[in-house]
């Protein structure tokens, strides 16, 4: 999938009013299109079906109409209450950056389509029923029949909602589902480190290079590589872009370099690369899971430092947290962290993405959660197994001694007792045998990529 339908799929896949609208949509077309059958086709009906489909007058089919239309109006106002009061759990409880998990429930979606849908048919169709008093009396049976449908669904869906919710607001099933979404977006944004082969490494840019800015203020949510790629072939330069789809970006802010081997490049060509830039580099408001692989940690380490905040005071939370964090850093130690080189049809380079490296994702993930949590011998406790964890799955263990060492001076730091001082230093020993026993189980051959 391209960066640009990736990012629109995630806008529109986060927002809670588009699958209401369709379904309203495809109700009013319903509404006005059976009553057209029923007039073609009541007066053949089988007998078996007139059993079966509505067989009151015009009166009753108004007040059945009308019940199901005023009530169902009710219940989707009761609807998006408890979804606002949902959100505003998740907001002030976990973190504001869940809210997206949350607006992208296609339950509550569906839902709140079913419902709007229903009130709308019903009310539709209430307007094709006439009275045998004004002249031609007309009752669409198969249209109000499957208007009563209609209703014994919402009631099923109000039930349903009612449990999908209760199960929602658990911190277990908000964290499950940041995790599912952070794994998507490593497995469409990163390959596999097994498939990695060798590349060039980033180069600096030479002190001829032209400088490419910032388009607009706002977190990168995507980048084309393959239009940058076109444009750099285009004007014969190599570029490079440093932010990557996560970071924040300030309008007019160099964000890379361009430059050409044969020289430097005339105006007109910078001007290409920079209308390039402003295309193929998406900026919003907020970060998004499109392609920024460390918006599920991020998220995830928020809610960790919620629950460690004195206002919630919730370390379990933050130790359940920690284990998701560091299933992910797991996962993305098995992947390809590299800088993304761009290369034309015919294989020549063309520029270089960076990407963040795995010591710079683990020390977002885990910086804050060992300042805020450094009084607590669980929480510290957690951290020295998530280096542990990590270890195994890592050939350069620089950054895990590195975290070691800053773990083991906070822990230096606080005031816990002999118990627990104990316990955390076979904690960080435990991270020392996991290394000693990635290192002895290592392959020797000399031809692994790993990530830089």
């Amino acid at each position: 999938m391209s960066p640009i339908l990736a990012s629109v799929r995630d806008t529109v896949r986060t927002q809670l009013w588009p699958l209401p609208v369709a379904g309203i949509v495809l109700a009013a077309v319903a509404a006005v299109a059976l009553p057209h059958l029923d007039a073609q086709v009541d007066d053949r009906l089988p007998s078996w079906a007139s059993t079966v489909l509505f067989g009151g007058d015009a009166g009753a089919a108004r007040t059945l109409l009308d019940a199901i239309s005023s009530s169902l109006i009710t219940v989707t106002s009761l609807t998006f209450s408890l979804t606002v009061v949902t959100l505003q759990l998740a907001s002030s409880q976990f973190s504001p950056r869940l809210l997206r998990t949350f607006t992208s429930d296609v339950f509550v979606q569906a839902t709140l389509a079913v419902f709007l849908s229903t009130f709308t048919y019903s009310l539709t169709v209430l307007r094709a029923i006439r009275s045998a008093d004004t002249g031609v009396g007309f009752v669409p049976r198969i249209s109000v029949t499957f208007a009563f449908l209609l209703g014994l669904v919402s009631v099923l869906g109000l039930v349903l909602f009612l449990a999908h919710l209760a199960r929602q607001i658990r911190v277990e099933t908000m964290l499950r589902e940041v995790h599912d979404d952070a794994n998507a977006t490593l497995r469409s944004a990163t390959a596999p480190l097994a498939d990695a082969r060798p590349q060039p490494g980033m180069p600096s840019p030479p002190p001829h290079a032209a400088v490419l800015v910032a388009p607009s203020s706002g977190f990168m949510t995507r980048i084309d590589d393959a239009r940058l790629c076109s444009a750099a072939r285009e004007v014969g330069a190599c570029l490079v872009i440093d932010p990557h789809p996560g970071d924040s970006l300030v309008e007019g802010v160099p964000i890379g370099a361009a430059w050409s081997v044969r020289g430097d490049l005339d105006a007109p060509a910078i001007e290409r690369l920079q209308a390039a830039v402003r295309s193929a580099i998406g900026i919003g408001y907020e970060r998004t899971a499109a392609q920024d692989v460390g918006y599920g940690l991020r998220q995830l380490t928020d809610v960790a430092n919620k629950a460690l905040s004195p206002g919630i005071n919730d370390p379990t939370t933050a130790v359940h947290a920690l284990g998701h964090i560091s299933a992910i850093l797991c996962q993305l130690a098995r992947r390809d962290l590299r800088p993304v080189v761009l290369r034309d049809g015919g294989d020549v380079v063309r520029g270089f993405l960076r990407r963040p490296g795995l010591d710079e994702i683990l020390d977002v993930a885990i910086s804050q959660p060992r300042r805020y949590g450094a009084t607590d011998s669980q929480v510290m406790t957690r951290l020295f197994r998530l280096l542990a964890e990590l270890s195994w799955h890592v050939d350069d263990h620089a950054m895990i001694r590195d975290q070691l060492e800053r773990t083991r001076r906070v822990v230096r730091r606080s005031d816990f007792d002999d118990t627990e001082r104990r316990q955390l230093d076979a904690a960080a020993a435990g991270v020392e045998e996991a290394i000693a026993r990635r290192a002895e189980s290592m392959p020797r051959s000399a031809d692994r990529v790993t990530p830089v």
